[in-house]
């Protein structure tokens, strides 16, 4: 594996903000080595240069940091909040097409109006992309290391054989223990993300993985109920109620809810006054193991992996265009997680106890 020369100050490892001790111990450090050296060989299929940005302002970030160091010993790294950002530019510049940048970031790094993953992706580059770490501090960083993991025979088939059932199903039912919320006219083309980049026009993205998702391809066509347990609330955090609460839905569109908290109708307030009503768009089916409905973490964007199923509330869903939605108008796109007992498509069980069933 070719290095590039390391134009851009790095502090030293002794003396480094990289250095300070942890309380995430040595061996979930070496377990962290271990994933990202099964996704970068597995799943991104790593070959050529690398650049690693990171962060020192949580221990998460500190501690993948070292990981990668283990993986990407000739990598280039930079350490974000001490390089100007026409430096961070600068050292995008000298890679070429197929080399990797990897971000790892207390919150989301930000160079001025360059939109870094996606100007990334347009430069051929791979992109492996860790966000928000600091909201998972303590037990949720041991629980982020351990979804890290990639088995490609477990998320390749399961997400292929999900793939392969929705893009054909008729109807769809989640039934969450009683209530039922019934697709009646089939789904959209289904979208993996299990690290099987064979197919698409980019390598990599945010991690951990493991999700197929979906909507009812005519958004009308969904009716029912369904009872959540767990939703992103207006902070980005994941938000667990005392009781779960029944969203009502008819022709598409949540028309009330039952049991519900104050947090809960802030975000549906939030969502009218903005859009005038509170669509359900995605289906997502996750894959994720480590994140169950009693194994969480804070950060939204991570446990939506979550092994089970979640909906998205809010018009935005960039993946599919539907004729009574406006892109320009549509703002908002907030995970619900059902508790869910069955998931159905036509005739079969697909999820039962917990685990898929394909």
């Amino acid at each position: 594996m070719k290095s590039i020369s390391h134009a851009v100050p790095v502090a030293a490892l002794p003396v480094g903000s990289e250095s300070i001790n942890l309380t995430i111990p040595d061996s979930e450090i070496a377990k962290a080595a271990k994933n990202i050296s099964d996704i970068l060989a597995l799943a991104i299929v790593h070959t050529q240069n690398a650049i690693v940005v990171w962060d020192s302002q949580c221990e998460l970030t500190i501690a993948l940091t070292r990981a990668y160091r283990q993986c990407l010993p000739e990598a280039t790294f930079i350490d974000f909040d001490c390089t100007a950002p026409e430096v961070v530019r600068a050292e995008f510049e000298r890679l070429v097409s197929g080399d990797l940048v990897v971000l790892i970031q207390s919150t989301s790094f930000r160079l001025d109006a360059f939109r870094i993953r996606v100007e990334l992706f347009k430069r051929g580059l791979k992109v492996i992309e860790h966000p928000h770490l600091s909201r998972m501090p303590g037990k949720e960083a041991l629980i982020y290391i351990e979804s890290l993991a990639y088995d490609p025979v477990y998320y390749r088939g399961t997400g292929h054989a999900l793939k392969a059932r929705i893009d054909v199903a008729k109807t769809g039912v989640i039934d969450s223990f009683g209530e039922q919320l019934i697709f009646s006219e089939g789904f959209e083309p289904a979208k993996l993300n299990v690290g099987d980049y064979s197919q698409m026009n980019n390598i990599g993205g945010q991690f951990p993985i493991g999700e197929i998702f979906t909507e009812s391809k005519q958004l009308e066509a969904l009716n029912g109920r369904v009872r959540i347990s767990i939703f992103g609330d207006t902070s980005f955090s994941v938000n667990k109620p005392l009781q779960p609460i029944t969203l009502i839905i008819e022709k598409g569109r949540v028309t009330g809810t039952i049991a519900s908290t104050p947090e809960f109708e802030l975000v549906l307030a939030q969502i009218r006054d903005y859009e005038g009503e509170v669509w359900v768009r995605e289906l997502g089916l996750g894959l994720n193991r480590s994140f169950t409905q009693h194994r969480l973490v804070s950060d939204i964007g991570t446990y939506e992996r979550m092994c089970g199923v979640h909906l998205s509330l809010g018009a935005k869903h960039g993946s599919y265009n539907k004729p009574q939605i406006s892109k320009s108008a549509a703002r908002y796109h907030v995970d619900v997680f059902a508790l869910t007992d069955t998931v159905m498509l036509d005739d079969a069980v697909i999820y039962q106890h917990g685990e898929w069933t394909v």
